[in-house]
């Protein structure tokens, strides 16, 4: 897949596409059925199939203050897209002076006369230009005179009724219900990042781990999670993971720490993904080294527990 940060260096041969277009921050079900739709539009014209999105997130340039929230930093995002199958993406930069942009000036400009789109598909709830002024039925009205065609493809939901959304996929993360929010994503929530050096005090209590900082992801629920580790060489090793502060030793930041099975190679600075499968427990501050020590085995234990039951893909 081709990567562009803006429409002026779109390729030639890429204009005139049928592109899906939203932020697409966990590229979850919903997420899948717009980009999907678009898919299906451009095969059915022999068509090139993209994506447009936009970054940084709108929520980091207008509250830059907000707690972390992301559930696919950028690199995340274009892996995930990049598994669809789609021909390209740009990933727009974002900023003030982008935002004020008017939503005519956005179709006219931007998506008709630089992108010169084919068709163009979008979630029911999307909005964009200025004040986001713009919305589904600026786009239907303003393609017709422009002479694109556009889709809207409405909300998805699973059987309980409960919507495939970003916003209801991130409160249950927060809330530490990683099956639930699996089941929005269609996949676990992974965090991926390179493995930094650690102060090496689980190596010296017989349990190492692979520590990974939580950058822009969201903040799931303090605690521990069975987990599965994806390698760069595409092995799946189970584990178990602390996520939050290490109470124990008056941690000042919260980070990822990754004890995998049976697993003793050099792995400082690798690039790994962390898919948090399900919570154990809560986060706690032990009294000293052996109780420490004598829960961390427990867990080892309940993780081997949940990760048999976890079918690997």
């Amino acid at each position: 897949m081709h990567i562009y940060r803006q429409a002026k260096s779109l390729q030639k041969q890429y204009r005139g596409a049928v592109i899906a277009v939203g932020n697409f921050d966990g590229i979850h079900r919903g997420h899948r059925t717009v980009i999907g739709e678009a898919g299906s539009i451009a095969a059915a014209a022999g068509l090139p199939w993209g994506v447009l999105t936009f970054e940084p997130h709108p929520r980091a340039v207008f509250q830059p203050d907000t707690a972390p929230f992301r559930l696919t930093p950028f690199r995340d995002k274009a892996e995930q897209i990049t598994g669809l199958g789609v021909d390209f993406m740009i990933a727009q930069r974002f900023d003030l002076a982008f935002s004020k942009q008017s939503a005519g000036a956005f179709v006219q400009h931007y998506l008709a006369e630089t992108l010169h789109v084919h068709h163009v598909v979008a979630g029911y709830d999307f909005r964009f230009g200025h004040k986001r002024q713009g919305s589904c039925e600026t786009l239907l009205s303003e393609g017709q005179k422009l002479g694109f065609g556009f889709t809207v493809v409405a909300a998805a939901s699973d059987d309980g009724g409960g919507l495939y959304s970003s916003s209801r996929c991130r409160e249950l993360i927060a809330a530490g219900d990683m099956r639930a929010a699996a089941d929005v994503l269609g996949r676990p929530f992974e965090i991926s990042g390179r493995v930094a050096g650690g102060d090496k005090r689980g190596r010296t209590i017989g349990f190492p781990t692979a520590n990974l900082a939580l950058r822009d992801y969201i903040r799931p629920a303090f605690g521990v999670y069975a987990v599965r580790a994806r390698l760069p060489d595409g092995r799946l090793v189970d584990g178990v993971a602390n996520l939050g502060m290490r109470p124990t030793f008056n941690g000042t930041a919260p980070r990822l720490e990754v004890h995998l099975f049976n697993f003793d190679a050099d792995i400082y600075d690798a690039r790994i993904h962390v898919a948090l499968l399900e919570m154990i427990r809560p986060e706690k501050k032990f009294d000293g080294l052996d109780s420490l020590k004598a829960q961390i085995a427990r867990d080892c234990d309940q993780a081997r527990e949940i990760l048999k039951t976890e079918m690997k893909p």
